[in-house]
């Protein structure tokens, strides 16, 4: 894309490590509702939005967090792109200010791309909790680029921000202050650049620049490339090929590493003021929460207690949404019937389509504290813990620790979570992750299991429906040690992650975060859900003859007749049942609708509804073993349509998708006919 031809827009690109708080600037300019999170792996691909400051028109974009403009993960070959392109006018490095040293490596690469950078230090509200102070007149004269204190959370900053980015739009560097270990160099680099290498290294940079120059006149950042260059970066070696032969007679990729860190040291020590203090609380928090025993009971406990609210709490709001629902159905009624419409249409209408939908609705208060509670967690800066106490169980496995953190969104749901596969830098690391990530129990199975365990469990219901998260994760991690040796892993990638400074929720964020999945819930009742009811009402009321008046001559009942023989081996072996499952694949939630329709009751989710379904169940011989088995066949069955759609765009094959769902439907058979099978023993 051209860089814009309008001089009044400037192209910004927000840029920095994981978990600085970059997507929390970029929507507190735009008003964009990105997920925010407290944790990696949240933004895998850019995002664009617009604000405006005085006479600006300013075009922003929210690149993946990474810690160098290296190119081994697709996040980090998206934000180094995209970074070098023609398009970017001014970069936004955020850096979080509480690891100010750690961020600064990025800022230090960004600086000697000489494209204008200014550095949006974020988070100071935790550096002065630690008792820190930085002094925002000497950082900017050591780094010669704008240094402007911002929060995010506060809104603070904003539009001083906005004003360096504008003044400082095509201006080259400042002159720097920098106090070099080895003296000044020969070629007085100090008064041109930030960071000055040794004698050597800068020697060898000025004589790759001159064959540079000599090969390809029109390069920009020719100082950037030769730093590559003698780093061995395998990407730029290849794009610009040249016999360097006579220059580089190693690797100088440690040493401009440790150089680098060597400068980071010297600005800390003139800019950090008590840069000692370290979070007590963090550590303490940390000494159980990562416990290499106890991190995963804790998480096992925290996760328990998450779903104690979610039914507890969940099930006494559900109340009042019942009623609500129990008097539109009503009126419904009375309207089609005043309006004299024929049995048909009333049956259609609501035993159908308000049954189905309203079955769904009923359980929204339960998604809803369960997307609360998984936000909190999320933003206080838990689950980069689960994802670290984890690495350590999985690479005893030979697994990536890493790909736990897609497994973990896939709790939300796993489309997103297919998509954060992406930071993974081995392909067969990614593809194995794609393949089970599913396996996780995402929140569209959760009526299912609410439903299941309510009717047949009691007061285990909730231990009923928390096992399925557990079983989840553990055929996930199972699927993939397999999956490793079919696929003859080269290599493992151990996990790098940040942990960062436990906080206090952001309400603003949270509630971006629930809203949207509330949303999505929503809006999934009133397009798939509803068409689904509605699909599955015609099967149940039409048949080869037309109209049945039996339900057993319908065409639904003759399609589920047909799979009884291979799913009675499961305890599944029940037409209704496994038309109910087969309509689950166009969303997991459709299954409650499907039984509400099928059994002909409008209020399936509600204590009467649920105590009339349970005894059409057991008439049938349907027991609590019966249910359970259908819970864990939901949990591992096919993926949703959706999600298949999205693991044929990640892996850029139709081959994998069936692969999927074939590995999905075979797990989640032989897992619920074992269980069945010994069940029935006892």
């Amino acid at each position: 894309m051209p860089k814009s031809q309008t001089e009044n827009v400037i192209n910004v690109a927000f840029i920095g490590n994981p978990n600085c708080g970059k997507t929390s600037l970029f929507n507190a300019y735009t008003g964009a509702k990105l997920k925010v999170a407290n944790w990696p792996g949240v933004t895998v691909e850019k995002k664009e939005g617009h604000t405006q400051y005085h006479n600006h028109d300013y075009k922003l974009v929210d690149l993946p967090g990474i810690y160098a403009l290296t190119s081994y993960t697709m996040e980090e070959t998206l934000s180094r792109e995209y970074i070098l392109g023609e398009e970017v006018d001014v970069i936004v490095d955020v850096a979080d200010a509480s690891s100010l040293e750690r961020n600064l490596y990025l800022t230090l690469q960004l600086i000697e791309l000489g494209k204008p950078v200014v550095l949006a230090l974020n988070m100071m509200d935790i550096v002065e909790e630690r008792g820190m102070e930085i002094d925002l007149h000497r950082l900017p004269e050591m780094l010669g680029i704008p240094v402007i204190p911002v929060s995010a959370r506060k809104k603070t900053g904003l539009n001083i921000l906005m004003h360096a980015v504008a003044h400082h739009k095509d201006k080259p560097i400042d002159k720097t202050e920098h106090h070099h270990s080895e003296g000044q160099h020969i070629h007085k680099h100090h008064d041109e650049f930030v960071l000055v290498y040794s004698d050597e290294i800068e020697d060898k940079i000025d004589a790759v620049k001159i064959k540079l120059k000599e090969s390809y006149p029109d390069m920009k950042n020719k100082r950037w490339h030769a730093i590559k260059m003698l780093a061995e970066d395998e990407e730029i070696c290849g794009k610009y090929p040249l016999d360097l032969s006579d220059i580089i007679d190693r690797s100088y990729e440690s040493d401009i590493i440790a150089q680098k860190y060597d400068f980071i040291e010297e600005v800390m020590e003139e800019c950090m003021v008590n840069r000692t203090e370290k979070s007590e609380k963090t550590d303490r928090i940390d000494a159980v929460l990562t416990h290499r025993i106890w991190g995963v009971p804790v998480f096992l406990g925290i996760m328990a207690f998450v779903f104690f609210l979610t039914f507890m709490v969940g099930d006494w709001l559900k109340g009042f949404l019942e009623t609500g629902l129990d008097w539109v159905y009503e009126e419904t009624a009375h309207f089609l019937i005043w309006c004299k419409a024929s049995d048909w249409v009333v049956s259609l209408v609501v035993d159908g389509a308000l049954a189905g939908v309203g079955g769904i609705l009923s359980f929204l208060p339960n998604i809803f504290i369960l997307f609360l509670a998984l936000a909190v967690l999320e933003d206080s800066g838990y689950m980069s813990r689960v994802a670290y106490v984890m690495n350590h169980i999985m690479g005893k496995l030979g697994l990536s620790g890493r790909a736990f953190i897609p497994m973990l969104l896939g709790f939300g749901c796993s489309v997103p979570a297919v998509m954060a596969s992406r930071t993974l830098e081995n392909p067969k690391d990614r593809l194995r992750t794609i393949l089970v990530t599913p396996f996780m129990s995402c929140s569209a199975k959760l009526p299912v299991y609410v439903l299941l365990s309510g009717m047949f469990f009691g007061k285990y219901a909730m231990f009923a429906a928390f096992s399925m998260y557990v079983i989840g994760m553990m055929t996930a991690v199972a699927a993939s040690l397999v999956l490793s040796r079919i696929m003859k892993a080269e290599r493992v990638n151990n996990l790098l992650i940040e942990l960062p400074e436990y906080k206090a929720p952001n309400a603003r964020s949270i509630w971006i975060y629930v809203w949207e999945k509330i949303k999505d819930y929503i809006t999934k009742a009133g397009t798939t859900i509803f068409i689904a009811s509605v699909a599955v009402w015609l099967l149940m009321n039409f048949g080869p003859h037309g109209m049945a008046a039996d339900m057993t001559d319908s065409f639904g009942a003759h399609l589920g007749k047909l799979l009884v023989p291979v799913m009675k081996p499961t305890g599944l072996g029940y037409w209704q049942i496994v038309l109910a499952l087969l309509s689950g694949i166009a969303a997991k939630e459709v299954v409650v609708s499907s039984l509400s329709v099928l059994y002909g009751i409008t209020n399936v989710s509600w204590a009467v509804g649920m105590s009339s379904l349970a005894a059409m169940l057991g008439a049938q011989g349907f027991t609590g073993i019966n249910a359970y088995a259908m819970m864990l066949f939901c949990l591992l069955y096919v993926p949703c349509i959706a999600t298949i759609a999205m693991i044929r765009q990640e892996t850029g094959s139709k081959k994998w998708p069936v692969v999927s769902v074939c590995i999905q439907l075979g797990t989640a058979w032989i897992v619920t006919t074992l269980f069945y099978q010994i069940a029935r023993l006892f």
